[in-house]
């Protein structure tokens, strides 16, 4: 596989993805970019929601992880099912009662300002974070196998990928994101089940025979009873729940999409029918890297410290032409899915939340459009600033601890929001931003102690449930007693 087919793949591929931003934006307006003006089909919104849930992290990282984590990951999955279905139930009926546009602006009904500012500064930061790291991910192997061969640097090709994402979502915003995503999962998973198939083809065996394999090998472990570890089943359950209620319910990216959809009926449907179909799709990726392990050992090939690297290094180096362009084509999907619905969703939360432009000029929309389009371009560069920070890092342990704290600080808006709509106190609101910051360095200081009294014991997702159980605790601190009225649930 030569860096010079994979460059050709590369145009292909984003010659496609522009002629999808031209074909949805034609007559894009600010309500098209914020919320798709409402008439997104449920059933693509869930189709293209499967690529923006799995990203670059799944499509890499997953089938690296088999073979240190097996599939423990699975019990993670199946507790994503449980969140999807509160955020159907809950979240969703709130979200559509208030016709909200940035889901925070709940907390300012709910709370007031400082508490709607907090929520919307959490989810900058935590998207910020967390879309690069995604994005570094993906640019950093493509960056090794391709434009390096060339004499890019790495800063050029992260400048090259966030133009192209800047640009093909620019005019359409999530009405856009939401047809250009269908081709990203499409892709993804393409490149799954043809991986499987090549591999298998080329150990001479069929895919029965491979399953029947993998499910009797260690690669097949799911439950792990020892409570202190991390990949405990109880602890990866509820971990995997309250992630998908926080980086899906309460995340204005993952959100937006399911607020584009024609009524509340339509987004409950997306949902349900997304959270069923990740899971097969989540059990064929961990199979997948059972498959890679098989292959490398049947290659011979030294897998030790190659974790987000063994699949590339397989089917760039070892499955011909086919396998790598096969590769290639996932993988500039997974780059495209990993900023795309973020740098929108990053834009309208500057645009809505903190900036307050629409309230502003809301009888302009021309002016509208063009501070908006501005702000977009700004967090384009705020993201190309942080990925190549990570880059200039240059140490993976690091890397994956701020990844981390991105996970803690959905924490506060997990609290934020529970506390909100399950009770009926008022709180001192300019309070709110001390114990959202206090939060995570609280829940990090906890997770210390216990690893310190329970000797061995292994703090997981599970402190994001911590987190937003401290932040709520601190709400109930700085409650208002004086405050005879009650904002209610909604």
């Amino acid at each position: 596989m030569t860096p010079t087919i994979i460059l050709i793949t590369f145009l292909v591929y984003t010659s496609f993805i522009f002629l999808i931003s031209w074909w949805t934006s034609r007559k894009a307006d600010n309500e098209s970019f914020f919320i798709g003006n409402r008439k997104s089909p449920w059933f693509v919104v869930a189709y293209g929601m499967i690529g923006a849930s799995l990203s670059g992290v799944t499509f890499i990282s997953v089938p690296g992880w088999v073979g240190t984590t097996h599939f423990t990951y699975f019990i993670i999955v199946l507790g994503y099912v449980a969140g999807y279905a509160l955020i159907s139930l809950v979240l969703l009926p709130v979200y559509y009662k208030l016709k909200l546009t940035s889901i925070y602006t709940y907390l300012g009904t709910r709370f007031g300002r400082s508490s709607y500012k907090t929520g919307s500064f959490f989810f900058l930061l935590s998207r910020i974070i967390g879309a690069s790291f995604r994005m570094y991910l993906v640019v950093s192997v493509l960056q090794m196998f391709v434009f390096a061969h060339y004499g890019i640097p790495f800063w050029a090709t992260v400048v090259l990928f966030m133009v192209l994402i800047q640009l093909y979502t620019l005019k359409g915003g999530i009405k856009t994101i939401v047809w250009t995503d269908t081709l990203q999962t499409t892709f993804m998973l393409l490149a799954v089940f043809l991986t499987v198939g090549i591999i298998v083809h080329a150990m001479n065996t069929n895919l029965g025979n491979m399953w029947s394999a993998v499910w009797h090998s260690d690669y097949s472990k799911m439950v792990v009873t020892n409570i202190k570890s991390s990949q405990n089943f109880v602890k990866l359950f509820i971990s995997g729940m309250f992630i998908t209620i926080a980086m899906t319910g309460l995340d204005q990216d993952m959100m937006q999409k399911n607020l584009s959809c024609r009524n509340l009926k339509d987004a409950r449907k997306n949902m349900t029918t997304l959270s069923l179909i990740l899971v097969p799709v989540n059990l064929i990726f961990l199979f997948l890297g059972a498959v890679l392990y098989f292959y490398a050992a049947h290659l011979h090939l030294n897998t030790s410290g190659l974790t987000d690297h063994l699949f590339p290094t397989i089917a760039l180096e070892h499955l011909g032409v086919a396998g790598g362009l096969v590769f290639t084509i996932g993988l500039i999907a997974a780059a495209y899915s990993s900023a795309d619905s973020a740098l929108t969703a990053l834009t309208t939360s500057l645009t809505i939340d903190i900036l307050e432009l629409d309230k502003r000029y809301a009888d302009n929309q021309k002016i509208l459009k063009k501070k908006r389009e501005t702000l977009h371009f700004i967090m384009m560069l705020i993201v190309i600033f942080v990925i190549i920070l990570f880059r200039l890092i240059n140490n993976e342990a690091i890397i994956a601890q701020l990844f981390t704290f991105a996970g803690y600080t959905y924490g506060p808006l997990l609290g934020l929001f529970s506390f909100g709509l399950f009770t009926h106190i008022s709180i001192k609101d300019k309070w709110v931003p001390l114990v959202a910051v206090l939060s995570p360095f609280i829940g990090y200081g906890l997770s210390k102690l216990l690893e310190y009294v329970f000797s061995g014991y292994q703090t997981g997702f599970e402190i994001l449930l911590v987190n937003g159980l401290i932040t709520f605790i601190g709400l109930l601190i700085i409650k208002n007693p004086s405050k005879t009225k009650s904002y209610g649930n909604i």
